[in-house]
Order: C-alpha cells, then sequence, then structure tokens
C-alpha cells in the first residue's frame, strides 16, 4: 500500500515581531491577494491553512473591505480553512480566562464565517499549558498541534523510558492533569518541514529523498504530515505543479494537497498501539534546556504587569460588576466588554506578550493596553453607578456619609478597602473655580469614624480633609464640574464574602483609636498574633511563624548579575559574581505604625555595573550565538537605589512588599530572593492556566542550561510534610527554585536585542526608567492549610471596589452575597453573562488533585454544567468538583 503524503498549504503568521505590526499587516495583505487569485485560477489548489486564528481575517479587510465576499466565497467552498482561535497566544502568559476567551471568541468569529478547523492549532506556542487537553475537549477539540515541548525520538534511537516528555512518534495521545486525553501532534520537521517544493526535477528529487527520510523517522503511520509554509511565507503558487512532478517521481508515494481536517481523520484511524502518551506541561523539559525560551516571562515585565492589571480589570472587576448590576437594567454590555477584551488579546500572540520583538511592536502595545483598560473601567463603573442609585442606605442616620464595599473576587478576601467620601462640594456654577477652591479651604475641619449597618464602629483610617476639582457627567445634560472636599477611609475587612456587597457609613464625630503598635520604634521587629518579623541591619527578614514555631531568615535578599543574552534567553557572563543586598547596609525606617498595620520602608543601594563591556554590542552586531559570547560586564559602576515599603497588618501572616527603583543600567538581572530552609524537596508548586501544577525542582541529564526558569502568575511554593513557604507577586511571571530550596523572583530583566535568527537591537528592552514591583511571602504549616496562602494571592491580584453613596430609600438590599459558593479549593476565574440569553456564567477549577464539595447557589436557580464554550452539556450536573477539573456553571434564571 502506497504512503500518502499531506502536503499543506499555510503561512505562520506572527502579527508583529522582527518587524513592526504595519510592516507585517501589508505583507499579509499581499498574500491574502494572491491567495484569492490563486483560488480562483488553480482548481487542483485544495485550500490554504490561516494559522489557526480569526483575526487575519479582521486585519486583511481592515485594508480590503471590499474582499469581504471573496473571502466568504473562498471559505464557503473550503478553500481558505479557519480558526479556532482569535489569535495564536503565549498559553502561559495570558491569564486563564485570556486563554478561554480566545477560544470563546475565536469559535464565535468563525463560525460566522463557517466551520472552524477543529484543532487545537499551537505551532509555535513556547511550550504547552498542562490543562490543554481538557481545555481543547471542553471546547470540541478532539487533537490539538504544536511545535515545541516535546523532544522527539524517531526509529534511530530508543525511548528512554525515564523521559516523560518524549515521543518516538511525531503522532501521541496528550493527557491532563485531570486524565483528559487528546490526540496530539508534534511538528518534529518544524511546520516548515515541506516548504518550497521544487517543480524542477533534478531539486525535486535532492529536496523529497532528504524531506521523505526525515518525516518518515518520527511518523507512525503511512500518512505523512508536510507542511508547506512557514513564518511569513508567501503562498507557493506552483505547489500543485511540484506535487505533480513527486508523483511521477516517487511512484510507491501518494502525494496529496490536503488540510488538516482530512490528514487528522486519516492519520487517526491508523494510528499503532504503541503510539506513547505524554502528559501534562509540554516545556521541553528534556531539551537540553537553553531554547525553552521560558525567559520571555521576564522579557519587558513592564508588559506583564499591564497585562495582568488589564486582565484583572475585565476578567475579575468589570464583568462580575456588570453580572450583577443587570438585575438592575436588564442590560449587559456584551459588546463593550468584546471590545474590550478583543483589543487586549491583540497583545497576547507569543512574540508580543513575550516581549521578544522590536521596540515598535512593543510601543504599540502600550495604547492597547491603556485602550482595554479604560474600556473595563468604563463598564465597572457604570455597573456600579446603576447599583448604587438603587441601593437603599435610609438605616444610615441622616447626616452621614454611607458608601459601598464590592469583592469581586470569587474567593473571601481580606484587606484595604479604600473610598473617597465626598463632604462638600460646590459646582462651578456657583462661582470661580478659585473662589470655590478657598471657601471650602476655610471650612472648619471636621472629625469622623465609620460604622456598619448595625451601627457599631469599624476600625478605619481617615485622611486629613482635602479639596479638589471633579467634574459629573449625567447621562441627561452637561457636564458638571465643582470644587469637592473630601477625606479618605482607608478600613481593614476580614474575610469578605466572595461576589458580595456590604455597605458602611462615615459619621462626625471622633472614637478612640485602638491602642497598640504593631512595630517597634525602629521598625526593626513587627508582631501580630500570628508572626514575627524581625528585619537585619542588612534589610533582609526574618519571619517566625507561632504556629508552627519555626523562623525562616535571609528573605527578600536582592541579587544582580549581569545579562548578556537576549529577549528569548537569560545568560550570566562567565565568571560573573552575584551582587547581594545582603552584603550591604540598609537604611529601615517607620513609614506608619498602628494596631491594624505597620509600613516600614528599607534602602538599599547597591553598586553595579553600568552595562557590559564593550565587546558585548560587536558580539550582537557579528550574530555571536549568546552561549559563545565572552564578554563580561563593565568595569564602569552606579549607585542603584532600590526603596522596599514592607507592610504588616494585624489579621494576616502574608507579608506584603512594594519595592521601586529607577533603573539606569543595562544588560542586567535583578531578582529577589526566598530562601525556604527546607531540604529533600524534589518538587514545588505553583499558578499555572487552571491549574495549581506541581513541577520537579531538578532538570533532566541532558539539560545544559545553567538556569532553570519558570511561569507563575500568582505565586510559587515549596513545601514539605510540616511547613512551606509561598511567595506571591503582581504580574512577575518568572521564578526560578535555587538550590532545590530557595524561590527567586525575576524583577527586571533588561538587555539591548531581540535575538533568534539575526541582529535586531532592542534598546528599549533595557527598561530603563522607574519600576515598582508588589509580591509577598507567607509562611504556613502542615501541606493542606498552604491552600489558604494560594487563596491569599488570587485575592490580592483584585482590590475592593467601593463608591459613596447617599442617604435614600432604594430597592436593592444594602448588603447581598450576589452567589453563594460552598467549597474550599474551588478557584472562580469568570462570573459573566452568556451572550445568547444573559444567564450568569460562572467558571472556576479545583485546585486539588483529589474530588472536592463544591456547592453553588443564586436564588432558586439550578446550576446546569456547560463546556467552554457554555453550551449545556449532555450529563447531570456532578455534586462533587472533579480534581483538577475546570467548571464551567449556568445559573439560568
Amino acid at each position: 500500500m502506497k504512503k500518502k503524503v499531506y502536503i499543506i498549504s499555510h503561512s505562520h503568521w506572527d502579527r508583529e515581531w522582527y518587524l513592526p505590526y504595519e510592516q507585517h499587516h501589508m505583507l499579509l495583505v499581499e498574500l491574502m491577494d494572491d491567495l484569492l487569485e490563486l483560488f480562483e485560477t488553480d482548481p487542483d489548489f485544495n485550500s490554504f491553512h490561516l494559522d489557526g486564528q480569526t483575526i487575519l481575517l479582521d486585519d486583511y479587510l481592515q485594508v480590503r473591505p471590499e474582499k469581504r465576499e471573496a473571502i466568504q466565497k473562498a471559505i464557503d467552498a473550503g478553500k481558505l480553512r479557519i480558526g479556532p482561535f482569535y489569535i495564536l497566544q503565549d498559553d502561559f502568559l495570558i491569564s486563564s480566562e485570556s486563554n478561554v476567551r480566545n477560544m470563546l471568541i475565536g469559535m464565535e468569529e468563525s463560525k460566522k464565517w463557517g466551520t472552524p478547523v477543529k484543532l487545537g492549532y499551537f505551532p509555535d506556542t513556547f511550550g504547552n499549558m498542562g490543562q490543554a487537553p481538557q481545555m481543547m475537549k471542553k471546547a470540541g477539540l478532539e487533537a490539538a498541534a504544536f511545535g515545541r515541548g516535546v523532544k522527539p525520538i524517531g526509529f534511530d534511537n530508543e525511548v528512554i523510558e525515564a523521559e516523560s516528555y518524549s515521543s518516538q512518534y511525531s503522532e501521541m495521545w496528550w493527557k491532563g492533569p485531570d486524565q483528559s486525553e487528546i490526540f496530539g501532534l508534534l511538528f518534529a520537521n518544524w511546520y516548515s518541514n515541506g516548504n518550497e517544493i521544487p517543480a524542477e526535477k533534478e531539486a525535486a528529487i535532492k529536496f523529497w529523498d532528504q524531506k521523505l527520510k526525515d518525516v518518515e523517522q518520527f511518523a507512525s503511520t503511512g500518512h505523512l504530515l508536510m507542511m508547506n509554509g512557514v513564518d511569513h511565507q508567501p503562498v507557493q503558487k506552483d505547489v500543485t505543479q511540484a506535487i505533480k512532478l513527486a508523483n511521477e517521481l516517487y511512484p510507491d508515494y501518494e502525494f496529496i494537497h490536503s488540510n488538516f481536517t482530512d490528514y487528522l481523520e486519516a492519520v487517526q484511524q491508523d494510528l499503532p498501539e504503541d503510539v506513547g502518551t505524554v502528559e501534562g506541561e509540554l516545556t521541553s523539559q528534556e531539551t537540553d534546556g537553553w531554547f525553552t525560551l521560558a525567559n520571555t516571562s521576564s522579557a519587558r515585565v513592564y508588559l506583564k504587569q499591564w497585562n495582568n492589571r488589564v486582565q484583572r480589570q475585565l476578567e475579575n472587576i468589570a464583568e462580575p460588576l456588570a453580572t450583577m448590576a443587570y438585575e438592575v437594567t436588564g442590560k449587559y454590555p456584551h459588546d463593550e466588554l468584546t471590545y474590550g477584551w478583543k483589543t487586549l488579546m491583540q497583545n497576547h500572540p507569543h512574540d508580543s506578550i513575550c516581549g521578544c520583538s522590536v521596540d515598535e511592536v512593543h510601543r504599540e502595545m502600550m495604547p492597547r493596553f491603556e485602550k482595554a483598560n479604560e474600556v473595563g473601567k468604563y463598564v465597572a463603573n457604570e455597573a456600579v453607578r446603576q447599583l448604587t442609585e438603587k441601593m437603599d442606605t435610609t438605616n444610615f442616620p441622616a447626616d452621614s456619609f454611607p458608601f459601598v464595599v464590592f469583592n469581586t473576587n470569587g474567593l473571601a478576601k481580606s484587606g484595604d478597602a479604600i473610598v473617597d467620601i465626598e463632604l462638600e462640594r460646590k459646582t462651578f456654577s456657583q462661582g470661580w473655580p478659585a473662589q470655590l477652591y478657598r471657601q471650602l479651604e476655610e471650612v472648619e475641619k471636621g472629625e469622623y469614624h465609620v460604622i456598619d449597618q448595625a451601627g457599631n464602629v469599624v476600625d478605619a483610617v481617615i485622611s486629613e480633609e482635602e479639596i479638589r476639582f471633579d467634574y459629573d457627567l449625567p447621562k441627561d445634560a452637561f457636564r458638571i464640574p465643582f470644587m469637592e472636599r473630601y477625606v479618605t477611609v482607608t478600613m481593614p475587612l476580614k474575610d469578605m464574602a466572595p461576589y458580595a456587597w456590604e455597605t458602611y457609613a462615615l459619621v462626625p464625630g471622633k472614637v478612640e483609636e485602638k491602642a497598640g503598635t504593631l512595630a517597634n520604634e525602629a521598625g526593626t521587629v513587627i508582631e501580630n498574633d500570628f508572626i514575627k518579623v524581625e528585619i537585619a541591619e542588612n534589610g533582609s527578614l526574618a519571619i517566625t511563624d507561632k504556629e508552627t514555631d519555626v523562623t525562616v531568615d535571609n528573605l527578600a535578599v536582592f541579587e544582580n548579575v549581569g545579562d548578556i543574552a537576549n529577549e528569548y534567553i537569560f545568560m550570566q557572563p562567565q565568571g560573573d559574581k552575584a551582587i547581594l543586598s545582603s552584603d550591604v547596609k540598609a537604611a529601615i525606617n517607620v513609614i506608619s505604625n498602628t494596631a491594624n498595620k505597620a509600613v516600614i520602608e528599607i534602602t538599599h543601594v547597591l553598586d553595579i555595573p553600568v552595562s557590559a563591556d564593550g565587546l558585548l554590542e560587536k558580539e550582537q552586531k557579528m550574530v555571536i550565538g549568546f552561549t559563545s559570547r565572552k564578554a563580561q560586564r563593565s568595569k564602569e559602576t552606579a549607585p542603584l537605589t532600590i526603596k522596599t515599603l514592607v507592610t504588616i497588618t494585624g489579621e494576616s501572616k502574608k507579608v506584603d512588599f512594594e519595592t521601586s527603583l529607577n533603573n539606569q543600567m543595562k544588560d542586567h538581572r535583578l531578582r529577589v530572593l526566598f530562601p525556604t530552609g527546607l531540604v529533600n524537596v524534589d518538587t514545588h508548586e505553583a499558578d499555572s492556566i487552571y491549574e495549581v501544577v506541581k513541577r520537579p525542582n531538578g532538570v533532566s541529564a541532558s539539560w545544559k542550561n545553567p538556569t532553570n526558569p519558570q511561569h507563575q502568575h500568582a505565586f510559587a511554593n515549596l513545601h514539605d510534610e510540616t511547613r512551606g513557604v509561598t511567595v506571591g507577586n503582581y504580574g512577575l511571571n518568572e521564578y526560578e527554585i535555587v538550590n532545590n530550596e530557595t524561590i527567586a523572583v525575576t524583577l527586571l530583566r533588561a538587555v539591548g536585542e531581540l535575538g533568534d535568527w539575526g541582529y535586531f537591537p532592542t534598546p528599549e528592552a533595557q527598561c530603563i526608567g522607574e519600576y515598582t514591583f508588589n509580591y509577598s511571602v507567607e509562611l504556613h504549616g502542615a501541606p493542606e492549610s498552604r491552600y489558604a496562602t494560594y487563596q491569599n494571592t488570587y485575592t490580592a491580584q483584585v482590590p475592593f471596589t467601593t463608591a459613596q453613596i447617599a442617604v435614600q430609600e432604594g430597592t436593592l438590599a444594602s448588603s447581598r452575597v450576589f452567589v453563594e459558593l460552598e467549597g474550599d479549593l474551588f478557584v472562580p476565574t469568570a462570573l459573566k453573562r452568556r451572550k445568547s440569553d444573559n444567564h450568569v456564567i460562572l467558571r472556576g477549577y479545583n485546585m486539588a488533585d483529589t474530588d472536592r464539595e463544591l456547592t453553588i447557589k443564586k436564588d432558586n436557580v439550578q446550576p446546569e454544567l456547560l463546556n467552554l464554550l457554555e453550551e449545556k452539556m449532555d450529563e447531570a450536573y456532578p455534586e462533587k468538583l472533579g480534581a483538577y477539573e475546570i467548571r464551567t456553571v449556568g445559573l439560568g434564571e
């Protein structure tokens, strides 16, 4: 029986990378023009795979709107194969919900045109998330194709049993942590193994002799896949002639121009029994380790911080508030939120969010972040306005200033609720602005305190009165500018229910402040009922957990080293010695110190090299591979001042850090180190995509890279059978487990070139300027108690939402839990409305590797089990949450 060679024409389309977006955009227009012409002129041309992302259709029609009918005709005829995603994202650097929205919006966009290709397409993703099998199945996709993460072994090599991430074949089964399993297709010879097929005899023989040998080395069946294209490759217009020639030259093979739908159906029917299985995350664990590209998680850290901010604004603030407000208005801003999500996701392709493109690309990303964020803020503000206009606050005194606090987290949250309370305003219709300012300035300052709905005094810090300009934008009139007299209320809350609101009021009158302070006068010892924190002369912390009576010291030490690699990969110069903050004396100052909170400022001044030496630039221009570079750090040094605010509250074991600096140095990396003192621990846990993932601390025998960078979102944790340490972060996606016991979080990595296949200078990747980094550390006892520390890092990502209300009658209760959740290890990631019918959608996942109880209550609604596309599944609603399960719940009304 003849072997069959399936040739699929495609072009892997990075929207932006080594050229700015609009340069790639214009090339895309040329490609699409050529395709539409080819579809009409070559009847033997089967189809073109449009790289699995629907945004390319929008990009093309933005320039050629008159081609919409031609595009539709090509899709209807099966000539142009589209979907299922909106963009080709980086799995690890965007949130769980962002990964789902990419599928949800991509499927919706695909179905507007026709039928999406039923293939999870990850050709060049820098590693693949462990929950991809479950996510693909719950989106109706039974197969995934990927180019990275698994090492192909082939028939010339024995499969190494100890290696879990290698495969004898390019075909395999891929199993997720929940045991979901899909067909996995590895581009073992890359997604360009059939690129530029010769249509001339001698060249064709040379080409096919080598290419057939290469593909047969890894193929498990007689169905051989040849990918006719590569990055930004123009379509091969004579590919059908080249295929006819191949059929003449190789009669033992059948060469056909094909598509993924036909190929996948054929290859899966003939799979042999010995096809292997890979499990969980696919991150090239058993390669030499240099080209896992995990260091993109620290390239241009400002992108990661902005991305986290906007994701939190859309998915954890705007959507929950809009979902609640629907019960007042009967309207939900689907279009506005879709626009916000699409704008954000345009920053999520792997070369964009990874920070591994030229400077022009990343400059253009910033307005997208800002635009998407403003959409989220507008939606949230409108929802708050709609809700507060209907809330009843008549239980508060007439002379009080009520306000509401929303917890839009899906978990109980502790922390500070901060709200500005307007005491008096004077509109510009009442006089000149300066006159109004002076009138308010002359008002005698009052004293205030906060009460709850029962009239009980609530702990709060109330600022001095201030005056400022502000304005209202009425829905039925022109804008109203004014001057206002106001105070800022900071109120610590403990375990506020998820998806809930509570009202309080600022009232006149002074109350006695809670006696005592948490810190000593020098700020070197801070203590509450749970922990004792001692700050050493060098600024490092020793934390004692009073529950376990264990002290962990030398925490929060800054480490600075050189970096002579690129945006993709970190490499320290040979012989370079780390500069540590523990080797200098720190300045320690008390910023605030009450019975509820202590804030201590620690200042370090590190003398570090200003850049690499002059050899680095020459090596870059010569395109010398980073592993062969001899450059060192410059002998010239300058002071780097690092200021860190350390915050401890009275009701928490968590210690929060806010580190600020003005980076003027180049070619270096700054990390903060948290040694745990744990020994004989082989694995650790981290927050990943719909998963608290367990990863090995060590590396495989084939690993050559002296570092082992990893991806995270909210935290990384090391623990043994008696105790552990959780380090949380906000928008700091890279960490490493050093010496099997230290959690090292990268704050800043500054480099001067893109890297990869040529020399592309990126001076803006040196990250010159001012930066602020937020992170935390929390000790815990027995393993089960670690989950509470994980939850604390999650809720720290999303602040309370607050707003002032008038004393008024209303139809909404002044206190409400919108959705009741009973399940200790269920982590919600979305509370939103379904587009088709506005039913409430709740999505989340199980942090644990065991089944857990989960009860969801909303009014008298019975929950429905949905897939990730938010369609009803044909199975009964399970009472328990499965191990590692991702669950989407419909709450119809």
